[in-house]
């Protein structure tokens, strides 16, 4: 398997080759606030199946993450953690140019989920802005 993906203004890309070893939805602190999303899902990839171009920039969110962005628009798109993850990338699959191609398979960090996401699957739904 290979997937691209990259940031918005398509200044920053990215692809990643062979099986990831898990992909998930994270519910933590750290992501909701980096995202400013109620959860984020990642894909694990190893780190010597992934490469990247354009410019991208590292922000160190705690003492082991590192986070990596598009300097120009912002975009996350890839998360480096040794001390959790050893050797891999966790690659945000909103970003990749398939995002059907890798659904969650598990949650982490349930612990911090916010209680109101429990109920989203209830709430009324609309193909577009409702009118």
């Amino acid at each position: 398997m290979q997937v691209e993906g990259g940031c918005h203004c398509g200044v920053s890309r990215y692809k990643a080759r062979g099986t990831p070893q898990h992909v998930s939805v994270c519910h933590c602190d750290d992501c909701r606030r980096c995202s400013g999303a109620p959860f984020v899902s990642w894909a694990a990839f190893s780190s010597t199946d992934f490469e990247s171009s354009g410019d991208i920039k590292a922000y160190a969110s705690s003492t082991h993450a590192v986070r990596h962005f598009c300097a120009r628009c912002g975009t996350g798109l890839y998360y480096v953690n040794e001390e959790a993850l050893p050797g891999l990338v966790d690659i945000q699959t909103c970003t990749l140019d398939n995002p059907e191609a890798l659904a969650p398979q598990l949650h982490v960090q349930a612990a911090e989920q916010l209680g109101w996401t429990l109920g989203l699957e209830d709430l009324p739904k609309f193909d577009r802005f409702p009118g």
